[in-house]
This record gives structure tokens, C-alpha cells and sequence, in this order.
């Protein structure tokens, strides 16, 4: 019986210390102006308000507390091409499929990345926009490529300073959607970081979709191609000749 009640001992003590090490003294709740992004004919780009309240279950811990949000668009594989210039022109002369890329991302913090976030952190949760591009070393070159572009079209974002923390228990912040995004499910993440290190990670889902019009054009292109080129064809052809008959009233006035 001793034997039995040691081995038991064993056991449970390890699992009292994993769950007293591993409790949430510090969590998010959020809040968003707009769960849900409507693309329609006129849209021109959305600002979603991201704001919230740390809850505690123990007394604030010492040290500044930051807040780091990450909202990430739909990940799928890029294909990469490397022009050169030969003959006197710009040829395509090498090609990499980047295996994931976020369609967007934006990443905005209570201060500067680098002083707030520990590259460990980093890898693990991947928080910055060079690693939520999911890539192997072959892809490296191409990958700050697909950054680069992104960067320059307003699809990767990182704004530090933008995030605003109030007395350590409130914060509020703004990201500004470009009119060219994807259509999907829009994973946003709120970092709770401490000394460097993650401590509460809250998640939700923005809900991005084509409606009216633009949505059923892109259905009927994704599941009826053919109809769908036919009609492009005709609304052509119709322009077209819609655009001939007014010159032409137009030079017998």
C-alpha cells in the first residue's frame, strides 16, 4: 500500500504543478465596431475599431504590460517570379511556389516590436508578418519578395505605436482594411506580452464576403465558367455596340 500511495503521489504532484503554472492570471476581453466586412460595387476599404479590457484573477504582476494585434487575411500558396534583364528585356527567368502567405496582414503594437517581443515569442506565435509567411530557406529570397510587394500594395501593415493601453487594464486600436482584399475568414489575435514573453493569447474570426452583384458574379465564375465567359462575351459585345450607335447619333446631330 505504501508503494502504491508514493507512485500515486508521483503522479498527481506533477499534474498540480503543471495546472498552477499554466493558470491565466491575465486575459482579453475584445471588442470589435464590425465583426463582418461587406464587399460590394463601391467599396473603397473598411476601419475596424479593435478595443478591450484585461481581466485578472490576481493582483497586477510588476512590469509594463503590452498589447500586440495581429489580424491575418486567408494563407495560400504565391507563386514567385524573378525577372532579368537579357537582350535589352525583362524576361521571367525563375519561379517559386512561397508554400503560405497571408492574403493581409497587419500588425499593430502598444510599442516597437523589437523592444516588447522576444525572438522566441516570435517564432512560436509567429507575430510578425516575415514569419506568418510560411516558408522553407530555399524560398527565403522570394519570400521577402511576396513582403515586399505586399508592403507596398497596404497588405501587410505594421504599425507600431498604434495600439493605445490605459492604466494597464484598457486598450483601443484601429486597422484599416485596403479595398483589395480577399474574400474569407479574417483571423485576428490579441497578445497580452509581458518581460518580453506571451502571456494570454485571445482570438476571433471577421468575416469577409462578396454580397449583391459582386457575389454572384464570382460564384457563377468559380461554378459555371462557361455561362460566366458567355456573358462577358455578350455584355461586350453589347457595350460595344451601344458605344458605336451614340457616335453615330452623335455625328448625324
Amino acid at each position: 500500500m505504501l508503494r502504491l500511495a508514493a507512485f500515486l503521489l508521483c503522479l498527481l504532484t506533477p499534474l498540480g504543478v503543471t495546472a498552477q503554472t499554466e493558470a491565466v492570471e491575465e486575459d482579453v476581453v475584445l471588442g470589435l465596431s464590425q465583426k463582418r466586412v461587406r464587399i460590394t460595387a463601391n467599396f473603397d476599404g473598411s476601419e475596424i475599431l479593435l478595443f478591450g479590457a484585461i481581466k485578472r484573477n490576481a493582483p497586477q504582476p510588476e512590469g509594463e504590460l503590452d498589447v500586440i494585434i495581429a489580424i491575418a487575411g486567408p494563407s495560400e500558396p504565391v507563386v514567385v517570379r524573378r525577372k532579368e534583364r537579357r537582350f535589352g528585356i525583362w524576361i521571367n527567368t525563375e519561379s517559386v511556389d512561397v508554400s503560405a502567405a497571408p492574403s493581409f496582414y497587419a500588425v499593430s503594437s502598444s510599442r516597437p516590436l523589437d523592444e516588447i517581443l522576444s525572438e522566441n515569442a516570435n517564432n512560436q506565435y509567429r507575430i510578425t508578418a516575415d514569419r506568418a509567411v510560411w516558408t522553407l530557406k530555399s524560398e527565403a529570397a522570394f519570400a521577402e519578395a511576396v513582403l515586399r510587394i505586399r508592403s507596398n500594395n497596404g497588405l501587410y501593415q505594421r504599425n507600431e505605436g498604434a495600439v493605445e493601453v490605459a492604466e494597464q487594464a484598457l486598450f483601443r486600436s484601429t486597422v484599416q482594411m485596403p479595398a483589395n482584399l480577399t474574400e474569407g475568414p479574417y483571423i485576428a489575435r490579441v497578445f497580452l506580452v509581458r518581460d518580453q514573453k506571451v502571456i494570454s493569447l485571445h482570438q476571433t474570426v471577421i468575416d469577409v464576403r462578396k454580397v449583391g452583384l459582386e457575389r454572384f458574379l464570382f460564384n457563377l465564375s468559380r461554378e459555371q465558367p462557361l455561362i460566366y465567359g458567355l456573358l462577358s462575351l455578350a455584355i461586350a459585345i453589347a457595350a460595344g455596340w451601344g458605344a458605336s450607335s451614340a457616335f453615330r447619333l452623335l455625328n448625324r446631330g
